[in-house]
């Protein structure tokens, strides 16, 4: 008789890890990388206690029907930095889930513009609230949009 082998439920490898720990481990294992990163083409960088920094490449997969780069990309990046910087800051047995999400775009990402930067950093961590802030940068140093949100501790 065959024995299957299955593989951990990530829950359980993550359990008795902190937020940061789960992050810092995530950020080790590329493998583990989620497919909203393979899909808009953008990897976490680095992580630390109450921030997170994702880089990536708006391209013309990304484009809206005007030509320019479709604003979700934006939100993504922001939506991911903010919420992955409240991670950091989880007790281990903790999660959270995302109250509201704001983003104030600046101007306008171009195919070919270059790489972009969203790092995002708590502001408040409580025992059932924590907020973040972030802004999405490009190369050539201009903020191209900036955000915050709240989230919920569970």
């Amino acid at each position: 008789m065959t024995k299957t082998v299955s593989k951990p439920n990530i829950n359980q490898l993550y359990a008795n890890l902190n937020g940061l720990e789960q992050m810092q481990m995530a950020f080790q294992h590329k493998g583990n990388r989620p497919s909203i990163g393979e899909t808009l083409d953008f990897d976490l960088v680095s992580v630390e206690k109450g921030v997170a920094v994702f880089e990536g490449n708006p391209s013309e997969k990304h484009m809206n029907p005007i030509g320019s780069i479709h604003g979700g990309y934006a939100a993504t990046l922001l939506d991911s930095a903010l919420g992955c910087s409240i991670h950091t800051m989880l007790e281990a047995g903790e999660s959270y889930t995302t109250v509201d999400l704001n983003v104030k775009y600046i101007r306008a990402m171009k195919p070919g513009m270059g790489k972009v930067t969203c790092r995002g950093e708590v502001v408040h961590k409580g025992r059932k609230i924590a907020t973040a802030e972030a802004r999405l940068v490009g190369e050539d140093g201009k903020i191209y949009a900036h955000g915050n949100t709240t989230c919920v501790i569970l």
